[in-house]
């Protein structure tokens, strides 16, 4: 039993780049199935009533457009689907594209309790129910109220965007209210040791392709000892985590916040913790959501950069980061451009006595052949668990390599005194200092050492890949010390630092560490 209607929405623009339609009520319909139920103040169970709406965004319109429907009592789940047209466009004019998602009857706020899901524009639809929800989106009962079906299109072509979303009421009794099985706050670590993981990836909660099970499965072949989730702008996937951790992986919650002007990863956060991503560095927001991940024990991580795409590249600044993510999948030019970056702000650090801001790397995996763990963060902590892996990080403990093949050892030896990375070497100004590296598993790879004076030591490794390079310097001559090992160039070549050429010096990135800092003692 169904009934359909057609509607043309309007609506009023309202703040922070919001515009709300006029809501979609379902009483009319109600009453009339009431009507054919023998004294029902509800339509019968199974009855399903669908509202279609309408519309058109011109150019320019608010980064989010909120659709609010009206639900009565008695209703056990909604489900959405959504259409827009994607005319031809000019080469190099963007065309259209949009993203959805849901707010319950707990309103939209930013930041507020809200949230029931969003799948952005990898779905055509969704439904939300207590034991049958998409991926994505958060089960429970449908309570009446005003829910608010929310689209967001973030590029609209020349000619606007003519959207349709399809609303569908299904009337009946609540179902099993679904059982989270959140992760294990610890697996069995090896004390303190180093720790291999990747904290950037995605599952089918988000524009993944992978589910959990396969996600948790490339993990382990990847040898990786803990991963964290970081599906977009939902927790959705937090509470299925729990079956597929074990002794052998740990799995940390997160998200990836995808805002307009950058993402950014929350990781460490509280099993089923929700972080809001719909505002840009002009609202002067983003400040608000780090704190609110510190407060969990989690660290904030702007993602890729300087990645190219639309709404990828980071303008929130750092003052508010944990660390940043220099390097995001396979090496491409826009990590190069995130190292340097990084680089220059350890410069900054060291010349103001400030804390500086660690390096680390991920996968960002989406789907095959994107792979697991290509690359990763290797943490030194206390043990395998999320408070020590997290507190690793933060503090800077911590390398990247393409793979776990790779590894590397790094410190700096003076005045009988020996610092690792993340460490401090305070000796006189003087005072010898021997930088020492170790490597294995990059062939005929080649080794850099740089300070804030740039690359001061380059060598190259035999074809067997291991190998152990020392350099000599002083702190007086060097406020830190950090390593990177590059595979050869495309021709074969080592690569040549302290050159200019109209390609890239270097080949791919093999491994990076954090700088081990020279300190002058006073």
């Amino acid at each position: 039993m169904g009934r359909r209607s057609l509607l043309m929405a309007s609506g009023v623009i309202g703040a922070a780049g919001a515009l709300t339609l006029a809501p979609v009520s379902f009483a009319e319909a109600d009453q009339a199935h009431a009507a054919g139920s023998a004294g029902a103040g509800v339509p019968a169970d199974g009855t399903e009533v669908t509202r279609v709406i309408t519309g058109h965004l011109e150019t320019g319109a608010a980064d989010f457009v909120y659709l609010p429907v009206e639900v009565p009592r008695g209703v056990n789940q909604i489900a959405v689907s959504y259409t827009y047209d994607k005319p031809s466009v000019p080469s190099g004019t963007p065309g259209n594209s949009c993203d959805v998602g849901i707010f319950d009857q707990r309103g939209t706020a930013l930041g507020g309790k809200g949230f029931r899901g969003w799948s952005g524009g990898a779905r055509t639809s969704f439904v939300v129910n207590s034991d049958d929800t998409t991926p994505g989106y958060l089960p429970g009962p449908v309570e009446h109220g005003t829910w608010n079906v929310v689209l967001g299109p973030y590029q609209i072509a020349p000619q606007g965007m003519n959207y349709s979303v399809t609303v569908t009421l299904r009337y009946g009794p609540a179902g099993t209210p679904f059982t989270p099985s959140y992760p294990s706050e610890r697996a069995t670590g090896r004390g303190r040791a180093w720790y291999r993981g990747d904290c950037h990836l995605h599952t089918v909660h988000s524009d993944g392709k992978r589910l959990p099970s396969e996600v948790a499965a490339g993990a382990r072949a990847a040898g990786l000892d803990f991963i964290v989730s970081t599906d977009h702008n939902t927790s959705s996937a937090h509470a299925v985590w729990g079956q597929y951790a074990g002794p052998d992986l740990l799995i940390v919650n997160g998200e990836e916040i995808t805002t307009r002007n950058g993402h950014w990863l929350a990781l460490g956060l509280d099993s089923g913790a929700w972080i809001d991503w719909r505002y840009r560095s002009r609202d002067d927001a983003f400040a608000r959501f780090a704190r609110q991940v510190r407060r969990q024990g989690g660290l904030v991580v702007p993602a890729h950069p300087y990645c190219p795409y639309v709404a990828c590249q980071w303008k929130f600044g750092y003052e508010d980061a944990d660390a940043v993510e220099v390097w995001n999948g396979p090496w491409t030019y826009d990590d190069e451009s995130a190292v340097d970056t990084w680089d220059a702000m350890l410069g900054a650090a060291m010349r103001k006595g400030e804390d500086w801001l660690p390096a680390m790397a991920n996968s960002d995996a989406h789907s095959v052949p994107q792979v697991i763990g290509l690359p990763q963060t290797v943490v030194y902590a206390d043990d395998l668990s999320r408070r020590a892996v997290i507190e690793g990080i933060r503090e800077g403990r911590t390398y990247v390599a393409e793979s776990s093949a790779v590894t590397v050892a790094f410190t700096a030896t003076g005045g009988g005194r020996q610092a690792a990375i993340a460490e401090t070497l305070t000796v006189d100004g003087d005072t010898p200092v021997d930088v020492r590296l170790e490597v294995s598993g990059v062939p005929n790879g080649t080794v850099r050492l740089i300070t804030d004076e740039g690359q001061m030591h380059q060598e190259s490794l035999d074809a067997s890949g291991s190998g152990t390079v020392v350099w000599r310097t002083t702190a007086s001559l060097a406020a830190y010390v950090r390593a990177e090992v590059r595979h050869p160039k495309a021709d074969g070549t080592p690569g040549k630092g302290n050159t200019m050429a109209a390609d890239l010096q270097w080949g791919p990135m093999a491994a990076l560490t954090n700088p081990i800092v020279l300190k002058v003692r006073d």
